[in-house]
């Protein structure tokens, strides 16, 4: 059996427009549950991708992802939660998405369909063999990502991709490919839904256990976290007192020297 692009296949629920909104959330949610079962199939993929991914981390590589419309929004996403979330530089995951920055509000949908276009985008950050290039298409046969893809191989860039279709165009030009099978749509060929919803699972698990093998996290806390807002400057706050058994004034202290939880435990130890 050759490629067959189950994203867009019809969709196992039908006369929509005559349901009550009970109904059609009591559908929607039966297809995100499949979402979530479809990734837990696929966790042994995910792995070898986040392995090489934490390799090329280790030795000064950086991690983009690159996508078009709802997978390239995704992708700028999760790179751009890194920063805040674990303190990285915003070099080291960088998320570029078909039409540019202009696309991640509007629906610029013939972006995609360049073929150089990726390729071109990845050499403005100067792309090298030290870094990792993840492609993100549903149907895995987006060109602005099959052909970026192809293209890093050529360079002897290591590549690794998410789609959900099986033996899709994508895949064939991915080290390390992820093929998470969510099957149709509840609205035919709206990849945005579960579709959609599977690809952030996997991209959280990606930065997630990546930051986390990298020394990232202590426990089960951000100890890297910046400190931007009221929320975060007060779960920093918590973390030093339960860390150090200090009192809230010790801990406002520190992080005021510090402007660091990592670092405010460690001068405090000392």
């Amino acid at each position: 059996m050759g490629f067959v692009k189950t994203t867009e296949q019809d969709s196992n629920h039908d006369d929509l427009e005559q349901k009550n909104i009970a109904q059609l959330l009591k559908g929607i949610h039966t297809e995100d549950q499949n979402a979530v079962e479809a990734v837990g199939k696929v966790l042994d993929q995910i792995e070898t991708l986040i392995e090489a991914v934490v390799k090329q981390q280790k030795i000064g590589g950086r991690l983009f992802y690159i996508g078009a419309g709802t997978s390239g929004r995704l992708g700028v996403l999760d790179a751009s939660e890194c920063p805040p979330t674990f303190g990285t530089d915003p070099e080291r995951v960088i998320g570029l998405i078909a039409g540019g920055d202009l696309a991640l509000r509007n629906s610029i949908e013939n972006a995609e369909d360049d073929p150089h276009q990726a390729w071109k985008d990845l050499n403005v950050f100067n792309i090298n063999t030290n870094d990792i290039v993840v492609g993100i298409a549903a149907s895995g046969t987006t060109p602005y990502v099959v052909a970026g893809l192809h293209d890093c191989q050529a360079n002897g860039i290591q590549t690794g991709s998410i789609c959900c279709n099986k033996k899709s165009p994508l895949s064939e030009v991915s080290d390390f490919p992820i093929e998470v099978i969510v099957g149709p749509e509840f609205l035919t060929g709206s990849s945005r839904m579960k579709a959609g919803t599977a690809q952030k699972l996997i991209l959280n698990m990606i930065t997630t256990s990546t930051m986390i093998q990298l020394g990232h996290v202590k426990g089960n806390k951000m100890v890297d976290m910046q400190l931007t807002n009221k929320k975060l400057t007060g779960r920093a706050e918590r973390m030093i007192m339960d860390e150090l058994k200090v009192t809230l004034a010790t801990a406002q202290k520190l992080l005021n020297q510090h402007k660091n939880v990592r670092e405010a435990i460690k001068a405090y130890k000392k």
